[in-house]
């Protein structure tokens, strides 16, 4: 019982700094008219998503753990499934925007504000987002028609996979597997323009030195952040397939979630650090924040003596 309260308040900590550092960078890109560029508006899009999702986990997440009956509602089961998986593909669906953003920003800069407007990357990420919904709502909803036959998923969050393998009747789920194989599709061409992106953006790079400071500024921390991104949904993929009979259980709970815990704390604090106009927004923040602190409390000694 104790080990529950202490995964408890560790895992609320983790929510709470989820929540604080993705909250405190879409406020300063919101406040901040400098910052209303496609780069930091697709930034601010990556964060909310962010929200998103985790708020699809952790609530239930820390209540199960403070309850001593794991139960969840077959819709509550299929919303969280529509949340998490909405969640991650959207963020795949942004990082590709990020790639885009950055090929016309080095590939092409003479058009790039042309292109790259703030309407037009506001209307990309909503339609992209809007799409990744539609596509996982359409799973779930598969998903839902099917009659299941055993109560029990043994993960720590519902997967559409694992939801529709409890189904009486096998041959109903063929269409849920041709559903599945086409998101797949969807999102590996996702990936593979990512990479197309990329090569391109590294091969112009290597031309011009202004590029290649270009690239370690803003390239690197989309980057890391898909880097990140792959290595979390691979392993929880790889858990999926070995199962609990190969891994240790604690370790296979560890990696069902990881992509809900690293990349949300980790992609606002890289961001933040990494590009110099966020950087000297939260220097500026924290220093004017001092200052007042300081001042306040010079006041009042000087009115105590």
């Amino acid at each position: 019982m104790g080990h529950r309260f202490v995964l408890f308040f560790l895992s609320l900590l983790c929510y709470c700094i989820i929540c604080l550092v993705n909250v405190s960078l879409i406020v300063i890109i919101i406040l901040d008219s400098n910052l209303h560029e496609s780069m930091y508006i697709l930034l601010c899009v990556f964060c909310i998503n962010a929200l998103y999702g985790t708020a699809g986990f952790y609530p239930r997440f820390l209540w199960d753990l403070l309850s001593d009956v794991h139960l969840i509602s077959y819709y509550g089961c299929l919303i969280q499934n529509q949340v998490v998986y909405s969640f991650i593909c959207g963020e795949l669906s942004i990082l590709a925007l990020m790639a885009y953003d950055r090929y016309v920003a080095i590939c092409q800069p003479l058009k790039y504000h042309s292109i790259m407007t703030k309407q037009r990357v506001i209307r990309f990420a909503c339609f992209l987002w809007f799409t990744t919904f539609c596509i996982m709502a359409v799973n779930t909803f598969l998903t839902f028609r099917l009659k299941l036959c055993s109560p029990y998923i043994s993960r720590l969050f519902c997967v559409n996979w694992s939801i529709v393998q409890l189904a009486c009747f096998p041959a109903q789920t063929a269409i849920n597997a041709i559903s599945a194989n086409i998101t797949i599709i969807i999102y590996l061409l996702h990936g593979a323009f990512i990479v197309w992106s990329y090569m391109y953006i590294i091969q112009t790079c290597l031309r011009s030195i202004e590029n290649r400071a270009k690239f370690m500024q803003t390239c690197v921390p989309h980057l890391v952040s898909l880097f990140t991104f792959v290595v979390a949904v691979l392993t929880d993929i790889i858990s999926m397939r070995l199962g609990s009979k190969e891994l240790h259980r604690t370790l296979q709970n560890f990696v069902v979630i990881e992509f809900l815990v690293i990349p949300p704390i980790m992609n606002p604090l890289m961001y933040g650090f990494k590009l110099t106009k966020i950087r000297k927004r939260i220097y500026s923040v924290v220093i004017l924040k001092g200052t007042n602190f300081c001042f306040i409390r010079s006041e009042n000694s000087f009115t105590h003596s």
